[in-house]
């Protein structure tokens, strides 16, 4: 039902998957954030109940720069093509800011990362999305 709200909240706005290939890394990025965000915040709260605070901690370790672009480099052989290209493109995006407590190189790999979750979200390609995150916690 919530899959299907969101479909629909992309169709009845227009959104064709020739406009995705169109959209610039950034964002891509900046959904596929949101995507992996509430990954991991489902998966530690499916764990059990805990503190919030413990929570935010768990979670940092698998969101911040560095655990993202692990993540990317590890996978990147399993990617398609077009899933390569999507990630390339969002890792050499011209950002305005660099986090505080991310390396550049990091930091540029995770956005990349992060737009190939935000590629395959927008194109409702949700079985690809799933095997992407189950390797990202593997």
């Amino acid at each position: 039902m919530l899959i299907e709200f969101f479909e629909n909240l992309l169709k009845d706005n227009n959104i064709s998957n020739t406009d995705i290939k169109e959209y610039s890394p950034l964002v891509l990025a900046y959904i596929g954030d949101s995507v992996y965000e509430i990954f991991i915040r489902t998966l530690l709260v499916s764990k059990g109940n805990a503190p919030v605070y413990k929570l935010h901690k768990q979670s940092v370790a698998f969101v911040k720069a560095k655990a993202q672009s692990d993540i990317l480099h590890s996978i990147m052989n399993n990617l398609t093509e077009e899933e390569q290209e999507i990630a390339r493109r969002g890792r050499n995006a011209k950002s305005g800011t660099i986090p505080k407590n991310a390396d550049v190189a990091e930091y540029k790999y995770a956005t990349g990362f992060e737009s190939l979750l935000g590629y395959l979200y927008l194109e409702k390609n949700y079985d690809r999305l799933i095997e992407i995150l189950r390797m990202s916690i593997n």
